[in-house]
Order: C-alpha cells, then structure tokens, then sequence
C-alpha cells in the first residue's frame, strides 16, 4: 500500500486516509494485532468505518484475549493501526491488513507485545541504534490423517540428510511457487527457500530489514504459508518439534545495528580491527556479550511452549545431529552454538528461537539484552570454534553465564522469571501475563498422562 500519514486525528488526515485506501480499491481492512503467543487477532472492518478506528473505535475485550491480563469487569481495549505499514491481503487485495498495537486510555497497552518492541527501538534510536533483523523461517508441509495425525505426503523417502534436496523442492514447486509469488507482490525480500534437513521441511530465509517490520512479516507469513498449504490440501505446521525423530522448526535472527543517522553497519569491523579475524566490530562483541549473558533467561522468549524443548536437544531418536543448540555459547561460523559469527562478519545469528515464538517480544528481548552489553562494554569470551556436539554436558571452569540451556519450559520460566532485564524491557504487567500464562501451559502439560508413560509403566511393575 501507499505510505500512510501518522497523524490521525486531524479532519483532513482522515479524509485522506480514506481517499489513498480507496484509491487502491480497497474495500475492507482488518487491525491485526498478536496475542501474549504471536497469534494474530482482529475484526474485518469496511471502509465506511475508517474514522471510528481512526479515532480509537475499534474496541475489543482484553478478557477474551489470552495474555492480556484483563478480568471481566475491565472496560475494552482499542486497536492503533501503523497505516503506514498496511499492506493488501494476496489472496483479496481489497482487503488490507493494518499491522496494530493495542492501548487503553489513549496510551499503549502494558501488556502488548508489538508495544513493547517499539518501545525498545524507541530507547535504541534515542541512542543512535536501529535494530536490523531478517529471519530464517522453516516449516513443514504435511497431510493430516482422519484421524487428525501429522502425516508426510510423499511416500518417497528422502536421503537421511535432506538439507538441499532438489528433488523434494520440486514436488513442492506449487505450494513455494505461490508463496514467494504474494510475498513478492509485497516487496518483501526472501533470499532462498531451501529443503531442510527432516522430511517435506523447508526453509524460507527473508532478508534484514527495520526489526519491526521484519516481526510484521513474520506473523502475517504464518498465515499466508497456512492458507496456501491448505488450498493444496496440506497443512503447514510451525510448531517446534512436530516428530522426535525429525529435526525442529528453527526461525534464526540474523541482525545487527545500523546508525540509525547514516545507516552504516555499526557490527562490521574495519579493517584490521577485530583481532580475532571474523569481522566483527566491539560493539558487535559487546552486543553479543550481552546477548550470552541473558541467553539462557531468554529461552523462554525464544522458544515458547513445551514442544520447543524437544527441538534443543543434541540428537535424542534422530539419526544426526539436531543443529539445534544445547549449550548458551558462542561459536564464529559454527552452526552448533546458540550464538553464531556467519561468515564475513558484520551481523550474529542468534539459533536459539523456534517457529513458534512470538517475533515481537523475542526481538524486544534480544535488543534489550545487547543493548546491555552495549552500554557495559561487555566482552564475550573467545567464540568456540569446535562443535558443542563433542563436549560433556557440563565443562569445568566455565564463566556463570555458559552453560547448558533449559531443557523445559519450567526451568526456562523460571529463568526468565529471576532475571531483573525482563522487567525493565517488558514491564510488570507484560512480564507477569507471559509468566501467568506460560506457568499455566507448563502445569498442564504435567498433568497429561502420556502414551510414552503408560506404555512404559502399566505393566512394568
């Protein structure tokens, strides 16, 4: 869509909001917004009401909302849309989705994830910072059974290392076809889609740019994979972990700090500066550092629900190795680590955050974190360059900070919830609703007696 003016309230900004819309044919938009999950909400609103929700009218019932921390009697929640950043839905181009963040009483919402995130890039560009971001996104395709089992399409068996299976890309050219035909339509930037390493798993890599835009484009992604997988009779399924003996659905950030005056690369390190020859500049180390000092409070961010925790495994009933971390370490071009230098220098990869994560609240997270070590001048340790799969789970005389990752989403809130980082870049409200709700996972999950435990047990003693 055209960029949109941000004032809002004026009579003749509204008019012209509504003017510029209607030009481009567009009969219906829908504020969306995400849930304490990344799950995106909203209503279809037409046209004719575009001043109500320009002035605040579009209201919903925070109680009604997972994660918002609103009881019954509360009085409603309202959308803010970012017109600016609209954009047509592919599939119906007369509808725009308007990304939004919630507010109440005319001020963001405490509990709003989105809200958060621009809150930090706020603090980050009075600082001189912007925050780039780019997303490597996997997902599989899969038929679900009668039964509402996950199955995989193609009986033909992949070689027991799928990564850049040509074959299986190309049975399903239709399906990748299509969806880098809409993104394209919105200009947004995918590099490579690739066959990962499990079965009908892919892999689509979308290129830095402005983090927020980049959380953006990741929540509507979801949907518009979702939606053309199921026109072709499949589903496409983000979750962690789908099958044990598969590799996890990852979704790497590869990002770095711009100057947010001139746009220069902040991460990349003149020539001759970084002594440890992977071109990355101290202020690139020190966000870092800041980064591996958090990173295991930061799991929870990162990897969401219960099933993430089967993905950061070293190998469990898979046939190789998971290429998920285990350990909160760094390594330079080293795949293993939960933090990653790529070859060239100029930007790290953060491994730790899955498929599922809310984008919004990850990146807050991490910007927070780095920032930290920004501002301390912080120093992570020398990057390991050999694979983590060959070290014991625990290593002597370690700093405080490497250590193995939580190994469940209990003693990843639990870390979350001790760290004092949270608080001040999420709030209390946000940081409590996500513990309140993610505790209440956790303690239903054990409540579940599972299949593995009755076949194990029943008749064991």
């Amino acid at each position: 869509m055209d960029p949109l003016p941000a004032a809002m309230h004026l009579p003749s900004k509204i008019q012209e909001i509504r003017e510029n819309l209607q030009r481009q044919n567009i009969r219906y938009f829908l504020p969306a917004f995400v849930d304490i999950h990344g799950v995106p909400k909203g209503k279809l609103v037409p046209l004719s009401h575009v001043e109500r929700s320009l002035r605040g009218g579009e209201l919903f019932s925070g109680h009604a909302l997972d994660g918002l921390g609103s009881h019954p009697e509360d009085g409603e929640v309202a959308v803010a849309p970012d017109w600016e950043r609209g954009f047509p839905v592919p599939w119906k181009p007369e509808l725009a989705w308007i990304p939004s963040h919630l507010t109440f009483a005319d001020a963001p919402f405490p509990a709003c994830t989105r809200a958060a995130l621009k809150r930090s890039l706020e603090k980050a560009e009075d600082q001189g910072f912007r925050l780039r971001l780019g997303i490597e996104c996997e997902l599989y395709l899969l038929q679900r059974g009668a039964s509402g089992r996950l199955l995989f399409p193609s009986p033909r068996e992949t070689l027991p290392k799928g990564s850049y299976d040509a074959g299986r890309l190309l049975e399903r050219a239709n399906i990748i076809d299509r969806i880098l035909e809409a993104l394209e339509g919105l200009e947004w930037e995918v590099s490579s889609v690739q066959h990962e390493d499990g079965r009908s798993q892919f892999e689509f890599v979308f290129s830095h740019c402005e983090a927020l835009e980049m959380a953006d484009r990741l929540v509507f992604f979801r949907c518009l994979a979702s939606r053309i997988a199921s026109e072709q009779g499949l589903a496409a399924v983000f979750m962690a972990k789908p099958f044990a003996d598969q590799p996890g659905n990852a979704a790497h950030f590869h990002l770095s700090l711009a100057d947010s005056r001139t746009g220069a690369n902040l991460f990349l390190a003149e020539p001759g500066e970084d002594p440890r020859g992977l071109g990355l500049s101290g202020l690139g180390y020190a966000f870092l550092a800041g980064l591996l000092r958090h990173g295991r409070s930061l799991c929870a961010a990162f990897a969401p629900t219960v099933n993430s925790y089967k993905r950061l495994i070293k190998k469990g009933a898979m046939q190789f190795y998971s290429w998920a971390p285990v350990f909160n370490s760094l390594g330079g071009n080293n795949r293993t680590h939960a933090f990653r230098i790529p070859l060239g220098g100029g930007q790290c990869e953060v491994r730790i955050p899955d498929s599922s994560c809310n984008p919004y609240l990850a990146a807050a997270l991490v910007l927070e974190a780095g920032l930290e070590g920004v501002q301390q001048n912080l120093d992570p340790r020398a990057p390991e360059r050999k694979s983590i799969y060959s070290w014991p789970e625990r290593q002597k005389n370690w700093l405080p900070h490497e250590d193995l990752l939580p190994r469940s989403l209990g003693e990843a809130l639990a870390e979350f919830a001790s760290d004092p980082l949270v608080e001040k870049a999420l709030g209390r409200s946000l940081r409590e609703e996500f513990l309140r709700c993610k505790f209440a996972e956790w303690d239903e999950y054990n409540q579940e007696v599972t299949h593995w435990e009755v076949m194990r047990y029943a008749t064991l003693f």
